[in-house]
C-alpha cells in the first residue's frame, strides 16, 4: 500500500477525529490501521449504542469531523444508526461502507456516503479525506 503525504485534516483548528463504528474485531483493526495511515486521530466504537454515547459528550462531539460505518448492527439497521446520529448532530459526515443488501438509496440523507462493497483502501482514504475537506469547509 502506497504512503500518500498529506497534511493533516483539521476541525475549527483541531485535529479532526474520525469515529470508524464496527462490530467486527478484525475488520476495524484492519480498518483503523488503514486510516490511521493518513488520519491522526482514529478511534473505534464497537457498535451503535457506543458510537451514540460517545456524541452525547461535547468534548468528543467537538472534534468529531467524520462517522464511518461498516458494520451489521444488532437492534439497529444502518440507515436507522445514521438517522439517530444525524438527529444528534445533523451536520455530521458519514460514510457507509455497505454490502449487497444495502444501496446508495437507503442512505439518501445530506453529508452521507455510501460505498458498496468490496472497498479498496485507497478509495476508502480518498473518500474520507473527501468529506473531512468538505466538513472543514475553506477555513479550517
Amino acid at each position: 500500500m502506497r504512503q500518500a503525504s498529506h497534511t493533516p485534516h483539521r476541525l475549527k483548528g483541531y485535529m479532526a477525529t474520525i469515529l470508524l463504528v464496527d462490530n467486527d474485531p478484525l475488520q476495524a483493526f484492519v480498518r483503523k490501521s488503514i486510516l490511521e495511515t493518513r488520519f491522526h486521530d482514529v478511534q473505534r466504537a464497537a457498535d451503535a449504542a457506543e458510537a451514540l454515547c460517545l456524541v452525547e459528550h461535547p468534548q468528543f462531539a467537538g472534534g468529531l469531523g467524520l462517522v464511518i460505518s461498516g458494520l451489521h448492527m444488532p437492534g439497529i439497521s444502518g440507515p436507522e444508526f445514521v438517522a439517530e446520529l444525524h438527529a444528534r448532530m445533523p451536520s455530521l459526515p458519514v460514510l457507509v461502507l455497505g454490502d449487497a443488501t444495502e444501496g446508495p438509496a437507503d442512505y439518501a440523507a445530506e453529508g452521507v456516503r455510501f460505498l458498496p462493497r468490496p472497498i479498496g483502501s485507497e478509495q476508502m482514504l480518498a473518500m474520507a479525506s473527501q468529506m473531512l475537506d468538505r466538513s472543514a469547509g475553506p477555513n479550517a
